[in-house]
């Protein structure tokens, strides 16, 4: 089987690669992205901005691949309110570049495509958790451009009959994470922390509640999803259980053993953020057998080992 990923030089992709090439070792690999990856990737790759749909075509045209996982995006929500034009063009934009290069050709490609928890919005803490028939919310430009590849892929699979499986994926962490992110940001803050004394951590809003989950567990969910998800379906790959951002300093300070004090950044706090996203993963588990298998502070304790040791964040 031949594998396209965009995005291969991001966070997920290094886990996915892993997953994929344990399960299934005869696989190939074609990786999309500005740059090359960081981490030790041994496949073939192209450096490509999947903007530019002529050498986009050419890509999917040469390599024909079997499956494609679709991992490249603007993924901040706070940069999205900074950049609004570039987090829907290298979100939505991107996605119809890459299912027009599909439909061009008449590839039976089957695509993974990848949206947000973040499509939900605000919601009443009495619908979690959060089911994949519950209205659609969107509040950020990151979660707009979401909802509009999440359309995209419906209309692509349902009336131009391409082999699409969608996913809403609540938050990930694990190992490789960029710092933008809320818990990579706050670990580093105490894996950096070698002064005497109380550590002044920056946080933004902590009573916010998430529903985190092992991006280990998330390429597991993304390799069944492609073998047995049904076309044109939305699936949620949650933990289906929610984690205040409060929680989760306590979890990272007891691993670290260091004192510190919560310091509100108001750059850290998002205007109009959701209060409480919580998931049901009921649908994938009924369709692949798929659950979570690692707790949070497994999670939280590979991103410390791994900040500790120099790991790149």
């Amino acid at each position: 089987m031949k594998y396209l990923i965009t995005g291969v030089s991001g966070f997920v992709a290094r886990h996915f690669i892993d997953y994929a090439s344990s399960a299934d070792p005869e696989a190939s690999f074609l990786g999309l992205d500005l740059k090359p990856p960081r981490y030790r990737y041994d496949h073939a790759f192209s450096e490509v901005k999947l903007l530019d749909i002529a050498a986009l075509e050419r890509e999917v045209g040469a390599f024909k691949p079997d499956y494609i996982v679709h991992l490249a995006s603007f993924s901040s929500v706070a940069r999205s309110w900074e950049r609004p034009r570039e987090s829907f063009a290298n979100n939505t934009s991107i996605f119809l570049n890459l299912v027009e290069a599909i439909r061009d050709r008449g590839l039976p490609t089957r695509v993974l495509s990848v949206g947000s928890s973040e499509e939900y919005g605000v919601v009443d803490p009495d619908h979690l958790p959060l089911r994949e028939d519950h209205r659609l919310n969107p509040i950020s430009p990151y979660a707009v451009a979401r909802v509009a590849q999440e359309q995209l892929s419906r209309i692509y699979a349902r009336s131009y009959g391409l082999d699409i499986v969608i996913t809403r994926s609540f938050n990930h962490v694990g190992v490789g994470q960029e710092p933008v992110f809320a818990i990579p940001s706050l670990v580093k803050q105490f894996v950096e922390w070698k002064m005497p004394g109380t550590l002044e951590l920056q946080v933004g809003d902590t009573a916010i509640v998430r529903d985190f989950l092992d991006v280990r567990d998330v390429a597991r969910a993304y390799y069944l999803l492609l073998k047995e998800g049904e076309s044109g379906e939305v699936y949620n790959v949650c933990g289906g259980a929610g984690h205040s951002i409060a929680d989760v300093i306590r979890m990272i300070g007891g691993i670290a053993g260091k004192d510190y004090r919560e310091v509100v950044d108001p750059t850290r706090v998002r205007p109009n953020d959701n209060r409480a996203i919580i998931g049901s993963f009921d649908k994938i588990k009924a369709r692949t057998a798929w659950q979570p298998e690692i707790g949070l502070e497994e999670s939280l304790l590979a991103i410390y080992r791994s900040l500790e040791e120099g790991a790149h964040p």
